[in-house]
């Protein structure tokens, strides 16, 4: 008998098993047919995977990796804790998955939950709390994505991205996961103030246009910027067609979900010599074995980002980072 995390996810049929299907589960198609329980969703533990070959590590790859995992927006110069994280308090994982069965949907939010706690990023210990994190399975992805559009297109942002500004959060409809990060700025100060008070960046995973922001006090970014007090990760919404993710199992497209959810990772559509979780999206990749779970170089990645205190101060540099990482992959050797 196959795992849940194997089981394959299969397109529908039929006009008419759709129609049962909005009827039963949301207001939304769904892409999966199993009817899963709760008590079959199986293990969610985080296993930690093969290290890395020696010639994924050559060259530059570490940094390459780095950038391609966690967005940066500079001018000129890169600066130091400039990459956003979920810095804790008010800041902190809350995941919500919809329109699967509800065993599916279990699977996919204990997952992230699951991978997130290994890596020491902030989760919500109370399984009742208000969703940070929303995930969203539908063949109709286009609405949830201009209701987001909309929402900050209007007077939630004093119209910041109205007019001209609408283009900072246009994005690109043609791939498989769509979504968007809503980030933090303000430090240590705003971690136990509710998110909906505080000053969001509206960005999408697959931006037309790149941000560039100049920081306070250097140049840098309004991702950490030059102010020294770092960028959180307030809300993440990630939206996944399920007529573009057939073929691929649930524990595959959760790990995805997850990598997503745990860094700001814009346009992932890089195949470094490093494999990732994301290289399952990505064009460049060509013939190369995709990955069928989230990987030794995700894993490190993601324990270094999240290594040091997150409420306080900004994230480590990104040559903090690559000296993390490489020493994991060392100590496993």
């Amino acid at each position: 008998m196959e795992s849940s995390s194997e089981r394959v996810i299969m397109a529908p049929k039929s006009r008419s098993e759709i129609r049962l299907l909005l009827i039963a589960v949301f207001v939304i198609t769904i892409g999966w047919f199993a009817t899963a329980r709760a008590e079959e969703i199986g293990d969610v533990t985080v296993k930690a995977p093969i290290p890395p070959a020696d010639q994924a590590l050559a060259g530059n790859s570490l940094e390459e990796f780095i950038l391609h995992h966690a967005t940066t927006h500079f001018v000129n110069t890169n600066t130091t804790g400039n990459l956003a994280r979920w810095r804790g308090g008010r800041q902190s994982i809350c995941p919500l998955t919809e329109g699967l069965s509800p065993g599916y949907n279990a699977f996919v939010t204990a997952r992230l939950r699951a991978l997130a706690a290994y890596v020491g990023a902030p989760v919500e210990s109370d399984p009742q709390c208000k969703p940070s994190v929303q995930i969203l399975f539908t063949s109709s992805p286009q609405e949830k994505m201009d209701s987001v559009m909309k929402w900050a297109t209007g007077p939630a942002f004093r119209n910041r991205y109205a007019g001209g500004g609408r283009d900072l959060i246009a994005f690109k409809s043609d791939h498989a996961i769509q979504g968007w990060y809503l980030t933090t700025g303000g430090g240590s100060s705003v971690l136990h103030t509710d998110v909906a008070l505080v000053g969001f960046n509206v960005e999408p995973v697959w931006p037309q246009i790149t941000q560039k922001y100049i920081g306070r006090t250097a140049t840098g970014t309004r991702v950490g910027g030059g102010s020294g007090t770092g960028s959180g990760i307030g809300i993440v919404v990630l939206v996944v067609d399920t007529t573009k993710v057939v073929g691929h199992t649930i524990g595959t497209v959760a790990d995805y979900l997850a990598m997503m959810t745990l860094s700001v990772a814009q346009s992932p559509d890089h195949c470094d010599p490093l494999p990732s979780i994301l290289d399952l999206m990505s064009s460049s990749c060509g013939t190369r074995e995709m990955p069928t779970g989230i990987t030794a170089g995700d894993l490190a990645f993601l324990k270094a980002l999240y290594y040091k205190n997150t409420g306080l101060g900004p994230s480590p540099s990104i040559a903090a980072i690559e000296g993390n990482m490489m020493s994991q992959f060392k100590n496993r050797q």
